[in-house]
């Protein structure tokens, strides 16, 4: 059989070439794809055949949408951590790699919103409208990207920013056992943000969801949701998103202080989170250790507490505090957790049921509590007012505990337990009721100089009240230099004390 003219075989090559063309612009695009089976669904993991390809905490997704996080890569199978309500999830199931790791959104639009651990709107503030987004798990600065710690953030709580200072850039742990105030503590640190220019994160890890609404309600009647983003990862939710949270949380305020700009997280409680992370652990089969805790419960929280730091400025120049909570029980502080993370740190705010039962807030004991930065960055007024307050404080308690036992006192050990009682009623504070410094300076000026000395406790209150009040309307000058870091003059001491005195005094 002849062959076809070259006339003819050219047109037919054309029309072939043309027909795939225009038949390839109609026709979808395959892309191979691994699929995986579903083989065991536990209470928040699930056990998959198959995805042979697939890669530690890489985002798989199942049916209805639910996402999930490959834990255990084993050549068995892969155990992934479950992200959501899982109860439709049944074995025989199909599973697909996603390709990507597990991110969140970040970014300005995230500021004022509650979002669970993937970035969710929780609110109804309809959705997140972010311009990035980011790995929950990313490396922490090097050691070559951090800059001392040099800027005090500044509480609004007497005891904490006069004897146990915290700077821009530090951990600071606070510890205690249930029901003493920690919660409150660290609210009170981010309400006094305000106007500021610091950021703010609250993740909130296995509370309750009553808890965590009341909590949202008093950030917004102090003003402090438009400077603040709110995660939710409750009791409630899966062990999973308990577990992604902290490090979800993270990743927002790096966004920011990788900008420049000075942030404080919150992680309330890293409790709950050891214990989620135990549960997943014990269920996908991993070896316990001490109190049934995998053995890289350590690692867990130091990569997630190392990326809280202070960037040099051609880094960026910004910082993030961190201030993680946990709980103790029976006040015991040497426990494997509270231990684990106050090795970590760079300090702890221990708070003691022995003197919240006294109505002593906040009861921060401060010989059981540290900071190991933040007295370089404290405000210099506050080193002249208060420079040996805490060992003064701290002579107080052992007295006291030994006055107990009856014993017949001298009459300077008598005046140095008055005094210990009057710095004691200085330093309590009630809850959202945060504290200027300069307000602050001069009370601890009146309680060290002895002008509350004659005052009855009662009384006390009142008289701090007062001289606030005279603080703020007769020396606004002394309440800028202390705002800007500089020495108080022997002058400036002088004029406050000879105004305090007919301030304070029961007649006044």
């Amino acid at each position: 059989m002849s062959e076809a003219p070259v006339e003819i075989k050219s047109w037919m090559e054309d029309t072939f070439a043309v027909v795939e063309k225009t038949a390839a612009s109609y026709l979808p695009r395959l892309k191979p794809q691994e699929v995986g089976t579903v083989h065991y669904v536990g209470v928040g993991i699930a056990l998959v055949d198959g995805l042979p390809g697939v890669r530690s905490e890489e985002v798989v997704e199942f049916p209805g949408d639910l996402l999930g996080m490959a834990f255990n890569v084993d050549p068995e199978a892969v155990g992934v951590i479950l992200l959501g309500d899982h109860l439709h999830l049944k074995a025989g199931h199909e599973v697909k790699r996603t390709g990507r790791v597990l991110d969140v959104p970040v970014g300005e639009a995230l500021l004022g919103r509650v979002v669970d651990a993937l970035g969710r709107p929780l609110d109804e503030s309809g959705p997140v409208r972010a311009a990035a987004r980011r790995p929950v798990e990313r490396e922490a600065p090097g050691i070559m990207q951090r800059h001392p710690v040099t800027v005090p953030l500044e509480t609004g709580i007497k005891v904490v920013d006069a004897l146990i200072p915290i700077g821009r850039g530090q951990r600071e742990l606070i510890l205690g056992d249930r029901q003493t105030g920690k919660t409150g503590l660290a609210v009170d640190a981010l309400i006094n943000q305000k106007d500021k220019g610091v950021l703010c994160v609250y993740c909130a890890i296995g509370q309750r969801d009553v808890a965590v609404a009341k909590l949202i309600a008093e950030l917004r009647a102090h003003q402090a949701m438009d400077y603040t983003i709110v995660m939710m990862a409750p009791g409630e939710a899966s062990p999973g998103l308990q577990f992604a949270a902290p490090y979800a949380a993270t990743s927002m305020a790096e966004y920011f202080m990788e900008q420049g700009r000075d942030v404080l997280i919150i992680y309330d409680d890293l409790t709950n989170h050891a214990r989620a992370y135990r549960e997943l652990s014990l269920l996908l089969r991993r070896p316990p250790g001490r109190e049934a805790f995998p053995g890289d419960i350590f690692y867990i929280h130091s990569r997630l507490l190392e990326r809280s730091t202070h960037l040099r400025p051609e880094f960026g120049g910004g910082s993030l505090t961190a201030l993680p909570i946990v709980e103790t029980e029976a006040q015991n502080i040497a426990a494997y957790i509270p231990t684990n993370l106050i090795s970590i740190t760079d300090g702890q705010l221990y708070l003691t049921p022995r003197l919240f039962q006294k109505g002593i807030f906040p009861a921060v004991d401060v010989g059981k509590s540290v900071s190991r930065v933040g007295g370089k960055t404290q405000l210099a007024a506050y080193r002249e007012v208060a420079g040996d307050l805490r060992l003064v404080y701290s002579q107080f308690e052992e007295l006291e505990a030994f006055a107990r036992f009856g014993t017949r006192l001298d009459e300077k050990t008598r005046k140095t337990l008055d005094r210990g009682f009057r710095v004691r009623e200085a330093l309590k504070q009630g809850q959202y009721d945060v504290i200027p410094a300069a307000e602050q300076v001069a009370i601890l000026l009146a309680v060290t100089t002895g002008l509350f000395d004659d005052l009855p406790l009662e009384e006390i209150a009142g008289a701090e009240r007062r001289l606030r009040e005279m603080v703020r309307e007769d020396f606004p000058d002394i309440c800028q230099k202390i705002k800007a870091n500089e020495k108080l003059s022997d002058r400036d001491r002088e004029a406050l004390i000879n105004k305090a005195k007919t301030v304070v005094s029961p007649r006044a």
